[in-house]
């Protein structure tokens, strides 16, 4: 069928709005009308080369939308079903049938192939070109062929043109905290950058009880958000002494938690350094190299260091229950987004990359209401 995509036909360069050839489903798949997809960081990861991907490929990894057609072999989702896309998982490996579908056997090649495993397309060119597929689903496009285990059904009062970066972006910041770190109530949380992630992991740590939640940007503006949100605390890192601000806050002993979500060598080093005895961090950010003495940094003061690929969640878990956080009043994720629509998709890029905005959002389907 012919579908319209944003093309990245090479690096650094602008997405394209193009028509494409998607393949018809197979079986096991199921094809989704896009309505909206948030726009991440790990989508500029590629655009600037950071990781490897044959071009031309169509990004997006935070679709929502409605079922269109299912696979014969596909169980529990049916045509006109509202969802949420994440990542794919095999779901009959170790991992996942032990919680940890985000340390699925076959993660790499579900997401991240770009085709099928028998090597066709999901995505042509009108002169036969494959186009790679990204995340186990390229939203940056009007339709998408996905994996079950991608999806996440939703209630259709939900609005569609929202919830998106909940495969991604949020799921990451929130499940950080909620799977990964696990904070006790009355516990003590620096969160480094106030991006989604950031904002997302931080309205978490609020939902779990922590009685100190330090949000750290060079951003004011994002700080005024920050504290609207829950922090009880902001640290503008280039007008203060980060370890020094966070040890006056926590009578000396440092926070029992840190998230890094900026991936800049210097702040993580600062997360690792505002920890108490015993504190735990998750850094979720693409980082550069750099060095860590373990014997100080960790084993001598009973720190740890905590991995959340995905936050460690089950996506169809983890979605439903931050949707029930929105719906309480709880997780205002909302006041993140701005909405864009699909032809303005490289001034959303620029306004994402310049910190102007925090979500950029984009609409595929203009049409779409959400129901009453």
């Amino acid at each position: 069928m012919k579908i319209k995509a944003a093309v990245l036909n090479g690096l650094h360069q602008p997405y394209e709005i193009e028509e494409l050839e998607l393949s018809e489903i197979r079986d096991d798949e199921v094809l989704v009308r896009i309505v909206a997809s948030g726009m991440c960081h790990s989508d500029d990861v590629v655009r600037q080369g950071y990781t490897e991907y044959q071009m031309p490929i169509v990004l997006g990894h935070e679709g929502s939308g409605i079922i269109d057609k299912v696979g014969k072999n596909v169980v529990g989702y049916e045509p006109g079903d509202h969802v949420v896309i994440s990542f794919a998982y095999c779901g009959h490996c170790d991992s996942c049938l032990t919680g940890l579908p985000a340390s699925c056997d076959d993660w790499n090649h579900l997401n991240f192939h770009g085709k099928r495993k028998d090597d066709t397309p999901y995505l042509t060119k009108s002169d036969g070109t494959p186009v790679t597929r990204f995340f186990g689903q390229s939203s940056f496009s009007t339709f998408a062929v996905v994996s079950p285990s991608s999806l996440t059904k939703v209630d259709k009062s939900v609005d569609l043109r929202l919830v998106g970066p909940f495969g991604c972006g949020f799921l990451t910041g929130s499940g950080t905290v909620f799977n990964g770190l696990r904070p006790e109530p009355g516990s003590t949380i620096a969160i480094f950058g106030t991006g989604a992630v950031g904002l997302a992991a931080m309205m978490a740590a609020k939902i779990s009880g922590c009685t100190k939640v330090i949000a750290v940007d060079i951003h004011d503006h994002r700080l005024e958000l920050a504290k609207e949100l829950g922090a009880t605390h902001t640290i503008n890192s280039k007008n203060a002494d980060v370890k020094e601000a966070i040890l006056e806050l926590t009578h000396g002993k440092g926070v029992n938690y840190s998230v890094d979500t900026t991936g800049v060598n210097a702040v993580v080093r600062n997360s690792i350094d505002v920890l108490a005895v015993g504190g735990s961090v998750a850094p979720v950010a693409a980082a550069r190299e750099m060095e860590i003495n373990t014997t100080n940094d960790f084993t001598m003061q009973n720190r740890n260091l905590v991995g959340a690929r995905m936050g460690k969640a089950v996506p169809q878990l983890s979605i439903r229950q931050m949707v029930d956080f929105y719906k309480a009043g709880n997780f205002g994720f909302d006041k993140l987004a701005k909405f864009y629509t699909f032809d303005k998709i490289n001034e959303a890029a620029e306004e994402s990359l310049s910190g102007k905005v925090i979500k950029p959002i984009l609409i595929m389907d203009e049409t779409y209401a959400p129901e009453a």
